[in-house]
């Protein structure tokens, strides 16, 4: 039988889609996710199938009877005519032998990875993270492998995706972190040791010191720096006013951004979710910069 459809290419192609659907989802990528994340499930089904027999990758609607006694052993036939079982059906024989469980989610990453799903793919695949780790998770236990071989340095997120003690926008800013992380870190790949250190220390042309501005009596923004909860290097935090009152204004954290390996959260939840440490911003008015960047009043804190 042709090697492409043996246990361990159908597994390692599995694996090499399921990574590349977890980077998908750390850029915001969600079509790709989809996409890939739809090809990982077909190919490790495909891959549990063909451990417990390879006549069970037979497509039986169209395909080519040949390939009974193809995948039997008793026949060699062309690559061109070598047809198997599309990822629905692969779902729907491993439900019935009861080795994956019923699960809309899944279904609807299948039909977004088609195309079949009427609906805007990047809103809804965006949530189908955890789909995708619990049906990987239960497809190995059927062959006994392990998650952490499968997953390798993604093994962490996956278990952060699937932890139901955390909230949904605690396990969403920990999984980006991750990802931001793995996409900093394979910048280095191949470059001399210390190179990563290097660039951590070297200034980064962010804000050194916290800067506010404002127009007339009315602070419209401030900006600020912080360790990036990600790479450590240093980010940039921008504030927006809460309240005023005669002692100043007081400024909430409204986004981080990371220009050394593009984490970027949004909102006083999120960066809160990821424990960054900012200091409680009060700012005076009447206060100069030494920033030169005026829009109206321009104030240090």
């Amino acid at each position: 039988m042709d090697d492409s459809l043996s246990f361990a290419s159908f597994l390692e192609g599995a694996k090499k889609a399921a990574h590349r659907a977890i980077d998908d989802h750390g850029r915001g990528e969600y079509d790709e996710f989809a996409l890939h994340g739809g090809v990982a499930v077909e190919r490790l089904a495909k891959a549990v199938l063909v451990s417990k027999n390879p006549v069970y990758l037979l497509e039986m609607r169209n395909g080519n009877p040949d390939m009974l006694l193809y995948l039997g052993g008793h026949l060699e036939i062309g690559t061109d005519k070598i047809r198997t079982v599309g990822a629905k059906d692969a779902i729907k024989r491993l439900r019935t032998m009861g080795l994956l469980p019923p699960d809309a989610q899944l279904d609807l990453l299948i039909e977004l990875r088609n195309g079949t799903a009427h609906t805007a793919i990047g809103d809804q695949a965006k949530a189908l993270l955890p789909t995708l780790a619990d049906n990987v998770s239960a497809l190995l236990r059927s062959i006994s492998l392990d998650n952490d071989d499968f997953w390798g340095r993604w093994a962490s997120a996956m278990y952060i995706a699937v932890d139901r003690r955390r909230d949904e926008v605690e396990r969403d800013v920990e999984l980006r972190i991750r990802q931001a992380w793995h996409r900093f870190s394979d910048r280095f790949a191949g470059l001399p040791e210390g190179a990563m250190d290097k660039v951590l220390e070297e200034p980064t042309g962010g804000i050194h010191t916290t800067i506010t501005v404002s127009e007339q009596d009315d602070l419209l923004f401030g900006l600020s720096s912080a360790s990036c909860p990600a790479c450590g290097g240093s980010a940039r935090v921008m504030f927006g006013p809460t309240a005023s009152s005669h002692q100043g204004t007081d400024l909430e954290v409204t986004q981080l951004h990371c220009s050394l390996c593009a984490l970027e959260l949004n909102g006083h939840e999120e960066i809160s979710a990821a424990h960054v440490r900012i200091s409680p911003a009060t700012f005076g008015v009447g206060l100069t910069s030494t920033e030169g960047i005026t829009i109206g009043d321009t104030q240090a804190g």
